[in-house]
């Protein structure tokens, strides 16, 4: 699925497969999850939101199964 980069602290990039209802998300940290039956409506008010990454919290995380797609990054230290 082709994500699109986002203005977000928290997400990279995001995309969506209105065929599948599927809504793809990138977060900084370099974790991918699926979202799965999420309606057409709450892809475009994520798009229109101000900010991104609270209305994933609030309105995405508690209402959709997702599956993980890749683990967030190891962060380097030394």
């Amino acid at each position: 699925m082709e994500r699109e980069r986002v203005d977000s602290s928290s997400l990279s990039s995001v995309g969506y497969d209105p065929g599948s209802e599927t809504l793809e998300v990138e977060f900084r940290n370099g974790g991918v999850y699926r979202y799965l039956e999420v309606p057409e409506g709450e892809w475009r008010s994520l798009q229109s939101a101000e900010s991104k990454g609270s209305y994933l919290n609030t309105h995405i995380k508690p209402s959709y199964r997702y599956r993980k797609l890749a683990p967030p990054r190891r962060s380097r230290r030394g």
